[in-house]
């Protein structure tokens, strides 16, 4: 069981300045924030931090600058609707480090909150630069990590940072302290039967959690574009589908392999002849094949029932990725469904970020989740076993 320093164990003198590392790395369109759920779960630890009179300066990524500062990937649009969501005047300073960061954060009444510029605008945040986290050191005497989404990258602001301050100086906040107690409740599978539930495009960067859970979960349920890959290795003909040809090896491996899990795959799929503009939409039994002109782009009624079937009976789950091509209207029956399958267990819930976020709200079922991971690659690599950098410099 990993056991990390939390707030609680930090002892803030009135007036103390709290470098807090967060993931503010929001979907944008233009400049309106069309998802600010990444803010929203910082609020907690933030109240906390401002009640206790602590100076915040508060840092996060953006989107992939690649060290060079891009006008798209700024923070500036965060600013706003930070300032509503938290009921205060967020400062702001135009650079991560430097001589005007460094003032503006030393100028923080107790209680006030300074938002810095895109830490990725220096290369030195991606290469955990020392001399980068040297700078970052000047504008605070604490450290706060709620960054889980980005935990998993040995980064300036997320491994080399905190390693400069005593360790009595450093933290974890409400977001990270919740996210490693949900996903340990996977990871320790506390109760049985637990149920997996795996879609997505690709098999590609889900190999390692994939091979975990297959040890883990009692079962594992494939759908999606990951589905494709199963079944095309099971021998079924996937006509014009996405199928990610380079995993076909790792899905016969799992197939044919001694685990604990009953991998499940679909019985039967929505298919079309094409995405966007699709003229000919209809449902078939897997064992018949697709045709080449057939695209598969969901889960079928079959395999809705004998998904939902597990699912019921379950007493964890964890989910990512969603069950087909949920965006468009034809094919997000499949996701839906499994969606309110999941939602009407008795078991305790956890989605594992990404695109499973996206699909479990839009289906309008967000708020009857136990936890959704604000990170995708990280909540993975923890299922994994692997090691979080961000996680390990807080170890107690």
């Amino acid at each position: 069981m990993i056991k990390i320093r939390t707030l609680d164990d930090l002892a803030l003198p009135d007036g103390a300045r709290v470098f807090y590392r967060v993931d503010y790395n929001v979907p944008l369109e233009g400049n309106r924030i069309t998802d600010a759920t990444r803010i929203e779960e910082t609020l907690p630890t933030l109240k906390i931090l401002r009640d206790r009179g602590a100076r915040i300066v508060i840092a996060s990524h953006l989107g992939r600058p690649k060290g060079q500062r891009k006008e798209k990937y700024s923070l500036a649009p965060v600013r706003e609707k930070l300032a509503s969501l938290c009921g205060a005047n967020v400062q702001w300073a135009d650079d991560c480090i430097g001589t005007n960061a460094e003032a503006k954060s030393r100028d923080l009444k107790p209680g006030e909150v300074l938002l810095l510029e895109n830490l990725r605008f220096h290369p030195g945040e991606e290469s955990n630069d020392q001399e980068f986290a040297q700078g970052l050191r000047k504008l605070g005497d604490y450290y706060v990590n709620d960054a889980f989404g980005a935990s998993h990258r040995a980064h300036a602001s997320i491994d080399a940072l905190p390693r400069l301050l005593d360790k009595a100086r450093t933290a974890g906040g409400r977001l990270l302290e919740r996210e490693l107690d949900f996903l340990q409740r996977v990871t320790q599978v506390s109760e049985r039967p637990f149920v997996a539930l795996l879609g997505g495009a690709k098999i590609a960067g889900k190999i390692e959690p994939l091979e975990a859970l297959v040890k883990l979960a009692d079962t594992v349920l494939i759908g999606g574009g990951m589905a494709n890959t199963f079944l095309l290795a099971k021998g079924v003909r996937m006509g014009g589908s996405l199928v990610d040809v380079d995993s076909i090896d790792v899905a016969k491996r799992i197939l044919d392999g001694q685990h604990r899990a009953h991998v499940v795959l679909p019985v039967d799929l929505v298919v079309a002849d094409d995405l966007e503009n699709p003229k000919d939409i209809t449902t078939i039994d897997v064992s018949a094949g697709l045709a080449d002109t057939q695209k598969a782009f969901d889960i079928g009624p079959k395999t809705i029932q004998l998904f939902t079937q597990s699912l019921r009976n379950a007493r964890i789950v964890f989910w990512n990725g969603p069950m087909g091509v949920f965006e468009k209207e034809a094919f997000a029956k499949g996701t839906q469904a499994i969606a309110r399958a999941v939602v009407d267990s008795n078991a305790t819930t956890v989605v594992g970020g990404g695109e499973s976020v996206e699909a479990v709200k839009a289906s309008g079922f967000a708020n009857r989740i136990t936890h959704i991971s604000t990170g995708g690659g990280a909540s993975l690599e923890f299922i994994s076993g692997s090691s979080l950098p961000g996680v390990e410099v807080l170890r107690k």
